[in-house]
């Protein structure tokens, strides 16, 4: 078979296996979306302006920002409706989240390095909001977010729901300094014999934190709380074991001369690495981050006429970037991946004899992309269809160019 041949067989091999990825993903796709629709509604309530409870299906859309208005419905068969923050006192996904419509002074000032005022005090603006509840008793924590802007709010039973003031402001020196006086507000209204101030100063502005310390003192009191949000601000982490094989294909050429231009034609090997992925904590678990250190090699020989041409490439695989998860049940769902790939060659060469004189070429990868669709099964089995595009070889020599090509099937088993 000509070199022609085989690098048309070659092209030909990589086409249909994109195209075999980006249409199962678009599939994937669409049954997911319309999986989503039926599946996205969980039991939930509301109380109008009248006080009137009306119990249904609300879409847990996981707000990452506080919403202005929900989407529900009464039964499966109902056709949703949008109900605004104007007409809804509350609502509330049963046993997960609780948002309150308060009217309440919040301080808007940025907390972007670039856009720091030099005012410490803060500027009060009044508005009407749904406030996430944190930790509901005797004393209740709430939170509130839009985009980059983070507050929090709190009420015991001696005082009204107001802000916890926290803001980070530029001095005359052009120093970065922080208005903490929501530690004074808790030292004031956080009182417990059990609850020393040294815990509440070295408390940040933080959810996690915040929670805690709300936690600690409603335990401090013996009374009765709840608490609607036990991960806020929580990133889950996992590591897992990925192995597989894949299928890779090799062409070197150059520009000058075309006598050394090399079809190492496409081999089967395989491949192993370590996961950690962080799942990052809104929108119902379904966006991480990932990094997959890989171990992989492409070793081959090629007999030609007046030339003989090896590689010899052994490199550790380090593809990171973000997943998406969509759920088709509760132990089941779908994924997909985009990667950016950085490889970390051993020493790896290209070699050719020619009549008897051998001379070499050392390899140095680029840095390519990779894009992936799999399915995950109870948070424990994976399997991965992964495709790299081309990767340049030879980046240290201008007038060689190669196409490495990769094409994977990867399986998962999570250790944690």
């Amino acid at each position: 078979m000509s070199q022609e041949i085989r690098a048309a067989s070659l092209k030909k091999y990589i086409n249909t296996g994109m195209k075999s990825i980006l249409t199962s993903l678009a599939i994937a796709l669409i049954f997911n979306f319309n999986s989503y629709c039926q599946t996205g509604y969980e039991k939930g309530y509301f109380i109008n302006d009248n006080g009137e409870k009306v119990e249904g299906l609300i879409k847990n859309a996981d707000w990452k920002n506080n919403p202005v208005e929900f989407t529900f419905k009464l039964s499966d068969d109902d056709q949703p409706q949008a109900w605004t923050i104007g007409y809804v006192k509350e609502f509330g996904i049963n046993g997960k989240t609780k948002y309150l419509r308060a009217t309440v002074n919040i301080d808007r000032s940025s907390e972007s390095l670039k856009s720091l005022d030099r005012a410490s005090q803060t500027a009060f603006v009044e508005e009407q909001l749904f406030l996430k509840v944190l930790i509901e008793g005797k004393a209740s924590l709430y939170s509130y977010e839009d985009r980059d802007l983070k507050r929090f709010f709190f009420k015991t039973e001696n005082l009204g729901l107001r802000q916890l003031v926290f803001k980070t402001y530029l001095t005359s020196a052009n120093r970065v300094a922080e208005n903490n006086h929501y530690k004074q507000q808790l030292l004031s209204e956080l009182k417990c014999s059990g609850l020393s101030g040294k815990e509440i100063e070295k408390t940040d502005y933080r959810s996690r934190e915040l929670i805690d310390l709300f936690t600690q003192y409603n335990d401090c009191e013996n009374v009765e709380f709840r608490q609607y949000s036990p991960n806020e601000g929580k990133t889950n982490f996992q590591l897992s074991l990925k192995a597989g094989i894949k299928n890779s294909a090799l062409e070197i050429a150059n520009s000058e001369s075309s006598a050394r231009d090399t079809d190492f034609g496409s081999k089967i090997g395989f491949r192993i690495g370590l996961e950690a992925e962080f799942i990052l904590p809104f929108h119902n678990d379904k966006w991480g981050i990932l990094i997959e250190p890989t171990y992989q090699s492409f070793i081959s020989e090629k007999e030609g006429i007046g030339l003989d041409s090896r590689v010899n490439y052994r490199s550790l695989e380090v593809p990171f970037g973000i997943r998406h998860y969509m759920f088709l049940s509760e132990v089941s769902k779908l994924f997909v991946n985009g990667l950016v790939v950085m490889d970390l060659d051993f020493n790896s060469t290209f070699e050719f004899t020619r009549q008897g004189a051998l001379s070499s070429l050392d390899i140095n990868p680029g840095t390519n992309l990779a894009v992936g669709f799999g399915y995950n099964y109870n948070n424990q089995y994976s399997a991965e269809i992964r495709y790299y595009t081309p990767r340049d070889l030879l980046t240290n020599y201008g007038p060689w160019a190669s196409d490495y090509n990769t094409l994977s099937l990867i399986f998962g088993y999570t250790l944690f």
